[in-house]
């Protein structure tokens, strides 16, 4: 395994119970604030890192999901316990998976929005092709146009966090992860993992056989957010923020 890197934090809410949120590719710790400022209100302490190669943490030449996984394995609380729930986006989902099943003390329980279990065909290619446009041009007036139904902070925090994210260690996730696949770590998991879809109909990454086989695993269940593609915490975040409350009672 590769050795871990430090990931920065951002920290909202004191409460007892202690949650860690992991954004996806091309993403940043500061995007989980919606899911993080309703958690903070719920009583609970939310952190959420900046993955390698994205915001402020530090660059590498891995940008394998066990590398991923190794840095959220070693990034513990601050008492150096275990995280009572960890709630990961796409990648952040993926490489969640690859660390609770190599330390299944790390965490309590997983919920994973839309996760990156297995990525292949068509669905990398729109992903490799969603980053490319993202980098391109990296404005307010852009993002706004393909998400109008947005937050405006998500608005102007996506652009930021393409423009401090490398474009390179983007590249280099999807060129090293071939094949993209975690569900081997996915079918070995124990501890209850939660799993909030996108909604099919409109784009998700993880749906049909994929979902039914990784469902097998009984530790599994799932719910989608009607109406929401594959960031449900933008697109609807009452809904998704709803499910996410439930998923952690």
């Amino acid at each position: 395994m590769p050795a871990p890197l430090t990931l920065p934090r951002l920290v909202w809410g004191d409460g007892p119970r202690q949650a860690l949120l992991v954004h996806g590719l091309g993403s940043s710790a500061a995007l989980m604030w919606r899911v993080a400022d309703a958690l903070a209100d719920a009583g609970w302490r939310a952190t959420a890192v900046d993955l390698r190669g994205h915001g402020d943490a530090p660059r590498s030449l891995d940008y394998r999901v066990t590398a991923y996984a190794t840095d959220l394995a070693a990034c513990r609380p601050e008492d150096g316990g275990a995280w009572d729930a960890v709630i990961g986006h796409s990648l952040g989902g993926a490489a969640s998976v690859v660390a609770a099943a190599s330390a299944p003390e790390w965490t309590g329980r997983l919920v994973l929005i839309d996760p990156a279990i297995h990525v292949t065909g068509r669905d990398a290619g729109i992903v490799r092709r969603s980053q490319e446009r993202a980098f391109a041009a990296p404005s307010v007036e852009t993002v706004r146009d393909e998400h109008p139904h947005w937050h405006p902070q998500d608005v102007e925090l996506k652009v930021d966090a393409v423009l401090r994210a490398s474009r390179w260690a983007v590249e280099q996730t999807s060129v090293q992860n071939q094949p993209w696949d975690v569900r081997a770590e996915a079918a070995r998991l124990t501890v209850r993992t939660h799993i909030i879809g996108a909604d099919p109909e409109v784009y998700s990454l993880f749906t049909g056989e994929l979902a039914e086989s990784v469902l097998q695993n009984p530790q599994f269940s799932m719910s989608i957010v009607t109406g929401a593609g594959h960031s449900p915490h933008r697109d609807k975040p009452e809904a998704t923020i709803a499910q996410i409350m439930e998923a952690l009672e």
